[in-house]
Protein backbone atom coordinates (compact mmCIF):
# COMPACT_ATOMS: atom_id res chain seq x y z
CA UNK A 1 0.00 0.00 0.00
CA UNK A 2 2.90 2.20 -1.12
CA UNK A 3 2.20 6.05 -2.82
CA UNK A 4 4.45 7.75 -5.53
CA UNK A 5 5.78 10.58 -3.84
CA UNK A 6 3.77 13.80 -5.44
CA UNK A 7 5.63 17.17 -6.17
CA UNK A 8 4.47 19.95 -4.39
CA UNK A 9 1.61 21.69 -5.46
CA UNK A 10 1.95 25.98 -4.87
CA UNK A 11 -0.69 27.75 -3.07
CA UNK A 12 -2.91 29.71 -5.20
CA UNK A 13 -0.67 33.53 -6.39
CA UNK A 14 -2.12 35.81 -3.38
CA UNK A 15 0.23 38.73 -1.87
CA UNK A 16 0.90 36.82 1.72
CA UNK A 17 0.70 39.22 4.50
CA UNK A 18 3.52 39.54 7.59
CA UNK A 19 2.55 37.48 10.05
CA UNK A 20 0.78 38.69 13.17
CA UNK A 21 3.61 39.01 16.35
CA UNK A 22 3.11 36.01 18.45
CA UNK A 23 1.25 33.71 16.26
CA UNK A 24 2.41 30.19 16.89
CA UNK A 25 3.46 27.02 14.74
CA UNK A 26 0.13 24.39 14.93
CA UNK A 27 0.98 21.31 13.95
CA UNK A 28 -2.49 18.61 13.41
CA UNK A 29 -2.05 15.41 13.33
CA UNK A 30 -5.17 12.80 11.85
CA UNK A 31 -4.46 9.19 13.09
CA UNK A 32 -6.55 7.75 10.42
CA UNK A 33 -9.59 5.48 11.63
CA UNK A 34 -8.27 5.42 15.26
CA UNK A 35 -11.78 5.15 17.75
CA UNK A 36 -11.40 6.65 20.55
CA UNK A 37 -11.87 3.70 22.93
CA UNK A 38 -8.82 1.72 21.19
CA UNK A 39 -6.30 4.82 22.09
CA UNK A 40 -7.01 4.44 25.75
CA UNK A 41 -7.21 0.61 25.54
CA UNK A 42 -3.64 1.55 24.19
CA UNK A 43 -2.71 3.01 27.55
CA UNK A 44 -0.81 6.02 26.11
CA UNK A 45 1.81 7.64 27.93
CA UNK A 46 3.44 10.61 25.95
CA UNK A 47 -0.44 11.51 24.47
CA UNK A 48 -1.21 13.04 28.10
CA UNK A 49 2.15 15.44 27.83
CA UNK A 50 -0.42 17.31 25.54
CA UNK A 51 -3.00 17.49 27.93
CA UNK A 52 -6.23 15.27 29.36
CA UNK A 53 -7.64 13.10 26.08
CA UNK A 54 -11.00 14.01 25.29
CA UNK A 55 -13.83 12.05 24.01
CA UNK A 56 -15.09 13.43 21.13
CA UNK A 57 -17.20 12.95 17.75
CA UNK A 58 -16.21 13.57 14.27
CA UNK A 59 -18.69 15.35 11.67
CA UNK A 60 -18.68 12.85 9.26
CA UNK A 61 -17.75 8.88 9.06
CA UNK A 62 -15.26 8.66 6.21
CA UNK A 63 -11.82 10.30 5.46
CA UNK A 64 -12.34 12.85 2.62
CA UNK A 65 -15.70 14.74 4.26
CA UNK A 66 -14.31 14.40 7.43
CA UNK A 67 -10.69 16.30 6.50
CA UNK A 68 -13.13 18.96 4.41
CA UNK A 69 -13.97 20.04 8.08
CA UNK A 70 -11.19 19.58 9.96
CA UNK A 71 -9.50 21.76 7.33
CA UNK A 72 -12.87 24.31 7.75
CA UNK A 73 -10.67 24.64 11.34
CA UNK A 74 -13.51 22.51 13.15
CA UNK A 75 -11.95 20.36 15.34
CA UNK A 76 -14.22 16.83 16.49
CA UNK A 77 -17.33 18.18 18.96
CA UNK A 78 -17.77 17.09 22.48
CA UNK A 79 -21.80 16.55 21.30
CA UNK A 80 -22.71 19.90 23.64
CA UNK A 81 -26.73 19.86 24.44
CA UNK A 82 -28.80 22.66 24.70
CA UNK A 83 -26.76 24.71 22.49
CA UNK A 84 -27.72 26.34 18.81
CA UNK A 85 -25.16 24.92 16.28
CA UNK A 86 -23.82 27.81 15.48
CA UNK A 87 -23.31 28.72 18.95
CA UNK A 88 -20.94 25.93 18.59
CA UNK A 89 -19.06 26.73 15.56
CA UNK A 90 -18.41 30.61 17.24
CA UNK A 91 -16.64 29.05 20.84
CA UNK A 92 -14.84 26.36 17.99
CA UNK A 93 -13.30 29.34 15.75
CA UNK A 94 -12.63 31.72 19.10
CA UNK A 95 -10.60 28.26 20.23
CA UNK A 96 -8.67 28.15 17.15
CA UNK A 97 -7.62 31.95 17.94
CA UNK A 98 -6.09 30.49 20.98
CA UNK A 99 -4.21 27.76 19.40
CA UNK A 100 -2.39 30.28 17.32
CA UNK A 101 -2.03 32.82 19.81
CA UNK A 102 -3.99 34.91 16.97
CA UNK A 103 -6.66 37.12 19.20
CA UNK A 104 -9.68 37.47 17.11
CA UNK A 105 -10.10 34.84 15.18
CA UNK A 106 -13.57 34.29 14.41
CA UNK A 107 -16.09 32.97 12.10
CA UNK A 108 -17.02 35.60 10.37
CA UNK A 109 -13.21 35.88 10.20
CA UNK A 110 -13.15 33.53 8.11
CA UNK A 111 -15.77 34.13 5.17
CA UNK A 112 -16.49 33.71 2.32
CA UNK A 113 -13.60 30.80 2.16
CA UNK A 114 -14.39 29.17 5.84
CA UNK A 115 -10.69 27.44 4.70
CA UNK A 116 -8.46 27.53 7.42
CA UNK A 117 -5.07 26.91 5.26
CA UNK A 118 -6.20 30.02 2.92
CA UNK A 119 -7.15 32.12 5.95
CA UNK A 120 -3.79 31.07 7.64
CA UNK A 121 -1.84 31.60 4.16
CA UNK A 122 -3.27 34.79 2.79
CA UNK A 123 -4.58 36.85 5.61
CA UNK A 124 -2.23 35.57 8.64
CA UNK A 125 1.04 35.13 6.55
CA UNK A 126 1.25 31.53 7.86
CA UNK A 127 3.38 28.77 5.42
CA UNK A 128 0.92 25.35 5.09
CA UNK A 129 2.11 22.40 4.41
CA UNK A 130 0.45 19.09 4.56
CA UNK A 131 1.18 15.39 4.12
CA UNK A 132 -1.11 12.57 3.89
CA UNK A 133 -1.26 8.82 3.74
CA UNK A 134 -4.82 8.56 2.25
CA UNK A 135 -5.51 8.15 -1.66
CA UNK A 136 -8.51 10.02 -1.36
CA UNK A 137 -6.66 12.64 0.25
CA UNK A 138 -4.34 12.92 -2.71
CA UNK A 139 -3.22 16.27 -4.39
CA UNK A 140 -5.33 16.53 -7.00
CA UNK A 141 -8.38 16.80 -4.91
CA UNK A 142 -10.42 19.89 -3.92
CA UNK A 143 -8.78 19.85 -0.49
CA UNK A 144 -5.73 21.25 -1.96
CA UNK A 145 -6.03 24.54 -1.92
CA UNK A 146 -3.99 27.53 -0.50
CA UNK A 147 -1.17 25.25 0.62
CA UNK A 148 2.65 25.80 0.14
CA UNK A 149 3.43 22.32 0.22
CA UNK A 150 0.61 18.87 -0.34
CA UNK A 151 2.47 15.68 -0.50
CA UNK A 152 1.30 12.12 -0.41
CA UNK A 153 3.46 10.05 1.95
CA UNK A 154 5.78 7.24 0.27
CA UNK A 155 4.02 4.62 2.55
CA UNK A 156 0.36 4.99 4.07
CA UNK A 157 1.70 3.77 7.74
CA UNK A 158 4.93 5.80 9.04
CA UNK A 159 4.15 8.75 10.49
CA UNK A 160 7.63 9.10 11.78
CA UNK A 161 8.97 9.70 8.09
CA UNK A 162 6.49 12.31 7.63
CA UNK A 163 7.86 13.92 10.93
CA UNK A 164 11.74 13.94 8.95
CA UNK A 165 9.90 15.71 5.71
CA UNK A 166 8.49 18.63 8.37
CA UNK A 167 10.46 21.78 8.57
CA UNK A 168 9.75 25.20 9.92
CA UNK A 169 10.89 28.48 9.17
CA UNK A 170 12.08 31.48 10.78
CA UNK A 171 10.82 34.21 9.68
CA UNK A 172 7.39 33.29 9.54
CA UNK A 173 4.97 30.55 11.57
CA UNK A 174 3.79 26.92 9.67
CA UNK A 175 0.76 25.25 9.73
CA UNK A 176 1.33 21.16 9.47
CA UNK A 177 -1.33 18.95 8.29
CA UNK A 178 -0.17 15.40 8.94
CA UNK A 179 -2.46 12.10 8.31
CA UNK A 180 -1.29 8.62 9.12
CA UNK A 181 -2.53 5.34 8.09
CA UNK A 182 -0.82 3.16 10.87
CA UNK A 183 -4.25 3.02 12.76
CA UNK A 184 -5.96 2.34 9.30
CA UNK A 185 -6.75 -1.20 7.83
CA UNK A 186 -4.71 -3.51 7.80
CA UNK A 187 -3.63 -1.66 11.28
CA UNK A 188 0.44 -2.17 10.53
CA UNK A 189 3.17 -0.49 12.08
CA UNK A 190 5.91 0.27 9.52
CA UNK A 191 8.04 -2.38 10.31
CA UNK A 192 5.68 -4.81 9.61
CA UNK A 193 6.31 -7.25 6.68
CA UNK A 194 3.71 -6.46 4.32
CA UNK A 195 3.10 -10.51 3.36
CA UNK A 196 2.41 -10.54 7.19
CA UNK A 197 -0.53 -8.11 7.10
CA UNK A 198 -4.40 -9.08 7.66
CA UNK A 199 -6.13 -9.50 4.35
CA UNK A 200 -9.80 -9.11 4.04
CA UNK A 201 -10.79 -12.08 1.29
CA UNK A 202 -12.18 -10.78 -2.27
CA UNK A 203 -11.67 -6.73 -0.96
CA UNK A 204 -8.50 -6.11 -3.11
CA UNK A 205 -10.28 -8.12 -5.92
CA UNK A 206 -13.41 -6.07 -5.93
CA UNK A 207 -10.96 -2.89 -5.65
CA UNK A 208 -8.97 -4.29 -9.19
CA UNK A 209 -12.81 -4.55 -10.44
CA UNK A 210 -13.97 -0.91 -9.46
CA UNK A 211 -10.75 0.54 -10.75
CA UNK A 212 -10.89 -1.19 -14.32
CA UNK A 213 -14.66 -0.05 -14.83
CA UNK A 214 -15.80 -3.79 -14.26
CA UNK A 215 -19.26 -4.41 -13.08
CA UNK A 216 -19.91 -6.05 -9.47
CA UNK A 217 -22.35 -8.40 -8.75
CA UNK A 218 -23.31 -10.22 -4.76
CA UNK A 219 -20.97 -12.48 -5.63
CA UNK A 220 -18.10 -10.13 -5.36
CA UNK A 221 -18.49 -9.08 -1.54
CA UNK A 222 -16.15 -10.06 0.60
CA UNK A 223 -16.83 -12.50 3.53
CA UNK A 224 -17.41 -11.07 6.93
CA UNK A 225 -15.07 -11.64 9.47
CA UNK A 226 -16.28 -13.91 12.92
CA UNK A 227 -15.85 -12.23 15.67
CA UNK A 228 -12.68 -13.76 16.79
CA UNK A 229 -10.78 -12.08 13.83
CA UNK A 230 -12.87 -8.74 14.41
CA UNK A 231 -11.33 -9.00 17.61
CA UNK A 232 -7.86 -9.31 16.77
CA UNK A 233 -8.25 -6.55 14.03
CA UNK A 234 -9.01 -4.23 17.09
CA UNK A 235 -5.97 -5.60 18.85
CA UNK A 236 -3.80 -5.16 15.78
CA UNK A 237 -5.25 -1.24 15.93
CA UNK A 238 -4.76 -0.71 19.85
CA UNK A 239 -1.26 -1.79 19.01
CA UNK A 240 -0.72 0.66 16.51
CA UNK A 241 -2.41 3.37 18.21
CA UNK A 242 0.29 2.14 21.55
CA UNK A 243 3.19 2.70 18.86
CA UNK A 244 1.92 6.30 17.64
CA UNK A 245 2.40 7.32 21.23
CA UNK A 246 5.79 7.08 21.01
CA UNK A 247 6.05 8.78 17.92
CA UNK A 248 4.19 11.42 19.12
CA UNK A 249 6.95 11.87 21.60
CA UNK A 250 9.78 12.23 18.75
CA UNK A 251 6.96 14.75 17.37
CA UNK A 252 7.07 16.98 20.13
CA UNK A 253 10.70 16.75 20.93
CA UNK A 254 11.30 18.50 16.97
CA UNK A 255 8.77 21.12 16.86
CA UNK A 256 9.96 24.56 17.79
CA UNK A 257 9.02 26.08 21.05
CA UNK A 258 5.70 27.41 21.68
CA UNK A 259 4.03 25.29 19.06
CA UNK A 260 0.55 23.99 19.45
CA UNK A 261 0.04 20.51 18.48
CA UNK A 262 -3.70 18.82 18.04
CA UNK A 263 -4.07 15.22 17.93
CA UNK A 264 -7.08 13.59 16.82
CA UNK A 265 -8.39 10.88 14.34
CA UNK A 266 -10.63 11.81 11.38
CA UNK A 267 -13.31 9.09 12.16
CA UNK A 268 -13.46 5.74 14.20
CA UNK A 269 -14.10 1.97 12.93
CA UNK A 270 -16.41 -0.97 13.44
CA UNK A 271 -15.10 -4.14 14.73
CA UNK A 272 -17.98 -6.10 14.64
CA UNK A 273 -20.62 -3.41 16.41
CA UNK A 274 -23.87 -3.88 14.80
CA UNK A 275 -22.56 -6.68 12.01
CA UNK A 276 -20.51 -3.99 10.78
CA UNK A 277 -16.47 -3.81 10.15
CA UNK A 278 -14.84 -0.45 9.20
CA UNK A 279 -16.26 2.57 8.62
CA UNK A 280 -17.70 4.86 5.84
CA UNK A 281 -21.63 4.78 4.76
CA UNK A 282 -22.49 3.21 8.40
CA UNK A 283 -24.40 5.34 10.83
CA UNK A 284 -22.75 3.88 14.03
CA UNK A 285 -22.13 5.84 17.23
CA UNK A 286 -18.57 4.04 17.41
CA UNK A 287 -17.67 5.53 13.82
CA UNK A 288 -18.22 8.95 14.81
CA UNK A 289 -16.43 8.65 18.38
CA UNK A 290 -13.24 9.65 18.00
CA UNK A 291 -10.17 11.20 20.46
CA UNK A 292 -8.53 14.47 20.77
CA UNK A 293 -5.74 15.72 22.67
CA UNK A 294 -4.23 19.14 22.47
CA UNK A 295 -1.32 21.47 23.69
CA UNK A 296 1.67 23.17 23.58
CA UNK A 297 4.81 20.52 22.53
CA UNK A 298 6.85 22.61 25.28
Amino acid sequence: MSHLNQPNTPAQDTARPDPLPGARNYVLVILDSLRFDSLMAARPTVLPRLGPIQRRFSYATWTAPAHYNLLMGLLPHPAPKQVFASTWYTKDFALLGERLNVPGLNFSGMLPGLWLPDHLRNRLGYRTGALVSMPVLNPHTPLNHAFDIYRMAPTHNDLAAMIDQMDFLDDRPSFWLLNTGETHYPYAQPDEPEQDWPTIHGVHGVFARVAAGQPLNQADAPRFFDQGRLDALRNRQIAAAAYLDGVIGRLLDVVPHNTWVTVTSDHGELFGEGGWFGHGPIPHKKVLEVPLVEGLAR
